[in-house]
């Protein structure tokens, strides 16, 4: 939201309230509870009237300051953001005052408070991080007419006639609580989500409000009221609903950060590291769950708008078998179900007679998962729809009737989450499917949850609701899962999030274009939401709408399969690989037999996801925040610390551009070429190959070529490739089972006066070879059965 007219006007009619000086301080547990004048205190007089702020600044948890500003307090709305779900604070709180002065210390961090001028000055141990300077913290009241352009205000959930048939009488002005944070110089936003713009956030407004709007415009299925910073914080934003950030771009040297309403509650995250920050970032608002091995594995999908009877899934699965190209997972998308019927949960009999038999047949002739397309939207037309009525299922209007649309089915109504019951309901026409065979469930949808006009079962707030719908959703439909399969072996495939949403994975990108512009907005999405909290992120390979040419799909199955998950799929036109000539089938083959040996290392950085948060795909200046040039990459990333994948985003013939951070580096796909960074790589890139390049240091664990599959002991027959080592350097590397968290064992090796050591330090690794590579020379043995010690002279 933006308050001025330029920096020194306000705008016609806004009248702010601003924090000005603290008339009171009392020490409260892990903080200070603060009142807040807003205008000056010069006698008795002047407490007599006007707005006073109730702040309270406390540390939660270690290297974590919150900062809470409230005006009318009164009973808490619902929902929140649940906090701290998965791992207990560590508190660390240490307080201390002066006569004028507040301070409060923890993992760190430090925030310091000034009686008058009221001010916020956030530190770490070597420098000043942010602050909230003077007249940086207000109550606005604002005419309405400023209010118009908000994402919720001008969404199609507010202005079509179907979802919100009788506004309401506008209100003259709308009050917002704002809190600003200083911008330094070279400071850069990322995160705030998936957000398919610019990747450094400076100058942009984003506004918090989930909308099912593409890849291709400001609009975002997974929007997160956090940011990350390039100097060592990030602020996390607890309020669930719309959140406006201004970010340097009402104010270009501030953040600023509104909530209409009379409170707002912020977070300063302090780390000496960006995956720090993200480790304390995720045990406050959940880690993403613990996932099994066989979904990093190909999904493929029927496609939208295609055929997809029981002849042409067959003979999809049977050509990519054929082709070497096992598929793991097979997606069945929406009209599994009888047109106009979404959902009803039932299989067309037209197109598949007897499901039971039919599912059990694949999965036993191709090994494949099944998956199918549901959401929480029931059509008019689904022989479930009055059943929901009957039951109270749907959100409602005021009046008492379901809230219905006719946007995507007709005369559909919305599952209301918040009611129990409706839950059970959902959740029953669920196992129904599993027992037929159903593996797991493709959650789409969720960001159009209605918020005009509606009443939730619980009395939830639907302002609060709309972005938390997709949690609320997401959750039922994962612990389902769980109930079902057990922890660790449950999985969705959503499309709508937000904060705390990471804890129910996967996510893919949402609809984009088949282009390369639309290419590189999916990565910029993709790594926008892994600084956000998000361990996982997958995407239509080849793009959804409209039919690649090949020579883009070549380059988004090479980005897809060096992907956290990897989804063929589209809207028109099939996805296999000989749609787009026999050549890509071959092509595919490669990269997909590499994803399969890379298990052993895919598999540990997802168990690191679960227990600290990490990201497996990371924006380059999480690695390399000491490199300056690594602040504005975004069309290449690191898969977890050791492999930087460059995807080509470029006509073949023309040249790909990319970056190496300082360090020696190493093709993984062609190790006799190395290369020292830092530099700048411009090269015509084959249309079989990417760029992938093994850090220095690195001791990859590798499953047996041609497995075929990303399941299997990844303990057993490994292949151990150390990458140039410095004299006396020790490099350890866990190797997990591959079942749940279960680590195996640690293979650890050493370089000494020209011998390399490979060992397994602990645990039962079985090692199948070693090798050594160094300046563009390697050099392999074989281990023998049993054996748990090699030497190498290099």
């Amino acid at each position: 939201m933006r308050f001025n007219d330029g920096f020194w006007l306000l705008k016609s009619g806004v009248k702010p309230y601003f924090g000005l000086q603290v008339v009171q301080g009392i020490e409260d547990g892990d903080g200070f509870n603060l009142q807040v004048a807003t205008k000056p205190i010069r006698h008795r007089g002047d407490t007599l009237a006007g707005p006073v702020l109730s702040v309270r600044v406390h540390s939660p948890t270690e290297g974590v300051i919150g900062v809470r500003i409230e005006h009318f307090k009164h009973v808490d709305p619902m929902p929140d953001i649940a906090l701290f779900p998965d791992d207990p604070p560590v508190p660390a709180a240490s307080l201390s005052k002066t006569e004028n002065t507040w301070s409060v210390t923890s993992g760190g961090l430090s925030a310091e408070i000034t009686q008058n001028p009221y001010t916020i000055t956030f530190k770490s141990p070597t420098r000043t991080l942010t602050a909230a300077g003077y007249k940086h913290q207000a109550v606005y009241d604002v005419p309405y007419k400023w209010t118009l352009r908000s994402a919720s205000s001008s969404s199609c959930l507010t202005t079509d006639v179907s979802s919100n048939p009788r506004p309401d009488a506008p209100p003259e002005t709308v009050r917002y609580i704002n809190s600003e944070l200083n911008l330094s110089p070279g400071e850069l936003i990322y995160g705030l989500g998936e957000q398919f713009g610019a990747f450094v956030k400076n100058g942009q407004s984003v506004s918090i409000w989930n909308q099912d709007g593409g890849t291709s415009s400001e609009q975002a299925y997974k929007c997160v009221p956090f940011y990350i910073t390039n100097r060592n914080y990030g602020v996390f934003v607890n309020h669930p609903g719309e959140v406006e950030f201004e970010v340097g771009s009402e104010k270009v040297s501030r953040v600023g950060a509104s909530v209409a309403g009379e409170s707002l509650e912020y977070f300063v995250i302090y780390g000496p590291s960006p995956l720090e920050i993200l480790e304390r970032y995720t045990r406050m608002t959940g880690r993403p769950a613990l996932l099994p091995s066989w979904t990093f594995g190909l999904w493929l999908s029927t496609s939208f708008l295609t055929s997809y009877d029981e002849k042409t899934v067959s003979s999809f699965l049977q050509g990519m078998q054929t082709r070497n190209c096992p598929v793991r997972v097979f997606h069945l998308d929406c009209f599994w179900m009888k047109q106009y019927e979404w959902c009803s949960f039932t299989f067309d009999p037209d197109n598949f007679p007897d499901p039971k038999a039919y599912l059990s047949e694949i999965k036993q002739k191709y090994g494949v998962k099944i998956c199918v397309w549901i959401n929480p939207y029931i059509s008019q037309l689904s022989p479930i729809f009055q059943e929901a009525v009957r039951g109270g299922y749907l959100i409602k209007r005021k009046d008492g009737t379901p809230w219905q649309w006719d946007l995507w089915q007709p005369g559909l109504g919305i599952v209301d989450v918040t009611n129990p019951e409706a839950r059970k309901w959902y959740e029953a026409k669920l196992d129904a499917l599993v027992d037929l065979g159903v593996d797991t469930f493709k959650t789409d949808f969720g960001e159009r949850i209605p918020h005009a006009n509606v009443v939730f079962h619980d009395g939830s707030d639907p302002m609060r609701v709309h972005n938390t719908y997709s949690v609320i959703y997401n959750e039922m439909v994962f612990r389902l899962l769980e109930r079902r399969f057990g922890v660790g072996e449950a999985v969705v495939f959503a499309r709508s999030a937000t904060a705390g949403g990471q804890r129910f994975p996967v996510h893919w990108g949402g609809d984009c274009e088949s282009t390369f512009e639309a290419m590189a907005e999916t990565l910029r999405g993709g790594l926008s939401l892994t600084a956000s909290g998000f361990a996982f992120a997958s995407h239509d390979i080849g793009g959804f709408e409209g039919h690649p040419p090949p020579e883009i799909y070549h380059r988004w199955v090479a980005y897809g399969l060096f992907s956290s998950h990897s989804r063929l799929h589209g809207s028109m036109s099939y996805r296999v690989p000989w749609q787009y000539g026999e050549a890509a089938a071959t092509y595919m083959a490669k990269f997909l037999n590499a994803k399969h040996r890379l298990m052993p290392y895919l598999y540990l950085l997802s168990l690191q996801g679960n227990t600290k948060g990490h990201p497996m795909q990371r924006a380059m200046f999480i690695e390399f925040l000491e490199d300056r040039t690594t602040h504005h990459l975004d069309r290449q990333y690191m898969l977890g610390p050791n492999l930087l994948v460059a995807p080509v985003f470029v006509p073949e013939g023309e040249e790909s551009e990319y970056y190496l951070p300082a360090g020696r580096w190493t093709s993984f796909f062609h190790p006799s070429r190395t290369l020292k960074g830092p530099a700048w790589m411009k090269e015509v890139v084959p249309i079989d190959e990417l760029p992938v390049w093994v850090r220095q240091g690195s001791v990859l664990c590798l499953g047996p070529d041609n497995i075929g599959r990303p399941d299997y002991d990844f303990a057993q027959g490994v292949e151990v490739q150390v990458y140039e080592l410095d004299d006396g350097q020790v490099v350890q590397a866990e190797v997990p089972t591959g079942k749940g968290a279960a680590i195996a064992g640690v293979v650890e090796a050493t370089l000494k006066d020209g011998e390399v050591r490979v060992r397994v330090a602990s645990g039962e690794v079985g090692l199948r070879s070693v090798t050594y590579l160094a300046g563009g020379q390697e050099k392999t043995t074989a281990v023998g059965q049993g054996q748990k010690e090699v030497s190498l002279g290099f």
